[in-house]
């Protein structure tokens, strides 16, 4: 019972902090929204840095923690914690190492992007989309030395999860969100510069300031727990296990990186404001996934790592399937009411400044399409997570090949009658393709982790969150009809709905008896008590 609480506790405490880096985003993309609105500029930023990010996921967070955070187990079991802090610095080598190699490389090709532009407007690319590709070469230059902050913080990161140590990594984005947030509103509100490319320096300045201090302060929990700094480019036994079960993972994610890359190709290809809309719409959808589902997955993945190593599948199919419920349990009422309030809630956050009317409408129908895949999105997250524990790294890489193929096909035959909408729903599809894909092989051999257990509680949930849509949407109906429209109306009205929503929901839950319950509120409890 202990242990449990104790796990509770964790995902409450991971849950909390990832929700207030969520929160610190938002504001983040409210601030680039209200200053340079769905401009080519913007969609020019955000393809930037969508760049080193996805290198960060290729050899950082995804692949670098899967294979990372079991290995470190075994050294702890095998040679104490001397042995894991010299894995530490081996493995913190071999990334600088590369990723600066990446990084140096990557900036003499973007800086070749002229005379790509050329070759591009000789086979008929129209001016607009050559130069909004221009732009976001220019900006990648500067941005990508972020990659290798950013990489090193991931291996401190996963290093200090294995510790049991979830308070620094969970803060890890606070510090981007922060050192953007402060160089922007300096540049564009204190004066700093008085135009829009002026701004945008200073808010890439701000991302680099951010990962050299998402770098340094896991770094120093780290040395709090006796850690060393040294280089060693040993290649150790364990050093060459983590690049094994880390070949067939970045294979995938190097797949997942083209798929997104195309996405955003695609998109700067489409109009100036897509890749803008479509960030925007993925941002709020992180909101509810950092609430509750990566958190969950930080707190799980050491778990169910530590059975698989044991051979103790009992638990880790008890673990697993605690995760994936509560996942469920939060995840799908969370699309429901971000589906049926999109435009209210996007005319309330970003509808000030650059950002119309008009980009309000235009939105909205995108983000209550990428809505509904925020359950697919979690149920996928976890389920990898439970690959990378058993060291099974090759079915994640046949998930995303499936994925991209999925995604490009949709993307290219759906842009032309539906825009930047066909795209978000051709990411839903991959995205429920991948999670249908990841279940099915999870399950061969070891049938308590079928979904087939999970089953009648998803059917209580879906029932459960359509009821909560229908009256919060006949809520707001109801409220925009009887008050005048202003941002403090808007604002009063949204809240009073969401937690109407939420109250309706819970009853619900609790009315039928959906299996978590329990834990679930034992973990609020604990939240809002603040005891251990």
């Amino acid at each position: 019972m202990a242990r449990v609480s104790k796990h509770l506790k964790n995902i409450g405490v991971v849950s909390l902090l990832t929700a207030v880096s969520r929160v610190l985003g938002l504001a983040r993309d409210m601030m680039v929204t209200a200053v340079f609105g769905v401009s080519a500029l913007a969609s020019a930023f955000y393809t930037a840095f969508t760049l080193p990010n996805l290198f960060r996921r290729l050899l950082g967070e995804g692949a670098l923690t899967a294979a990372l955070v079991p290995t470190l187990h075994d050294e702890l079991r095998a040679r104490e914690r001397a042995g894991a802090f010299r894995l530490v610095n081996q493995v913190a080598s071999w990334l600088l190492l590369v990723t600066g190699s990446i990084v140096g490389l990557a900036m003499a090709v973007l800086l070749q992007a002229g005379r790509f532009a050329g070759v591009a407007r000789h086979w008929g690319a129209e001016a607009d989309t050559v130069g909004r590709w221009l732009q976001a070469a220019d900006l990648a230059v500067l941005l990508f030395p972020y990659l290798v902050c950013v990489c090193l913080a991931a291996a401190f990161s996963a290093a200090l999860q294995t510790l049991h140590r979830f308070v620094e990594p969970a803060l890890s984005p606070v510090w981007l969100n922060l050192s953007m947030l402060g160089l922007l509103g300096g540049a564009a509100y204190g004066g700093w510069s008085a135009t829009p490319e002026g701004r945008i320096l200073w808010l890439c300045a701000g991302a680099l300031l951010g990962g050299v201090l998402q770098m340094m302060v896991p770094a120093a929990a780290l040395m709090r727990e006796g850690w060393r700094p040294r280089l060693d480019l040993t290649a150790s036994d364990a050093t060459r296990q983590i690049v094994r079960l880390m070949g067939p993972t970045v294979f995938g994610s190097a797949i997942y990186l083209i798929n997104m890359a195309v996405s955003r190709f695609v998109g700067l290809s489409l109009n100036d404001a897509a890749v803008t809309v479509l960030n925007l719409s993925q941002r709020l959808m992180e909101l509810p996934i950092g609430v509750f589902a990566v958190a969950v997955s930080t707190v799980i993945f050491p778990l169910i790592s530590r059975y698989a190593a044991a051979g103790d599948w009992p638990a880790l199919t008890a673990a697993y399937r605690k995760g994936m419920r509560l996942i469920l349990v939060v995840n799908v009422p969370a699309a429901a009411g971000l589906a049926v309030l999109a435009v209210p809630i996007i005319h309330l956050l970003f509808q000030r400044g650059k950002f119309t009317a008009a980009d309000t409408a235009a939105m909205g129908p995108v983000l209550a399409v990428s809505a509904f895949g925020l359950p697919f999105l979690s149920f996928a997250n976890l389920a990898l997570r439970a690959f990378y524990a058993r060291k099974d790294t090759a079915t994640p890489v046949r998930a995303a090949v499936l994925s991209f193929v999925i995604n490009l096909v949709l993307s290219l035959a759906l842009m032309g009658p539906l825009g930047t909408v066909g795209l978000a729903l051709a990411g839903n599809l991959a995205v429920v393709a991948q999670a249908w894909y990841l279940q099915r092989h999870l399950t061969r051999g070891h049938d308590g982790l079928r979904f087939s257990h999970l089953a009648r509680d998803l059917a209580k949930v879906i029932a459960a969150s359509a009821v909560m849509g229908v009256a919060v949407w006949t809520g707001w109906r109801a409220w925009t009809a009887a008050l005048p429209a202003t941002k403090t109306t808007e604002a009063l009205g949204l809240a009073l709905l969401i937690g109407a929503g939420v109250a309706i929901y819970a009853w619900l839950m609790w009315a039928m008896k959906i299996e978590g319950r329990d834990k679930l509120v034992a973990m609020l409890r604990k939240k809002g008590s603040g005891n251990p």
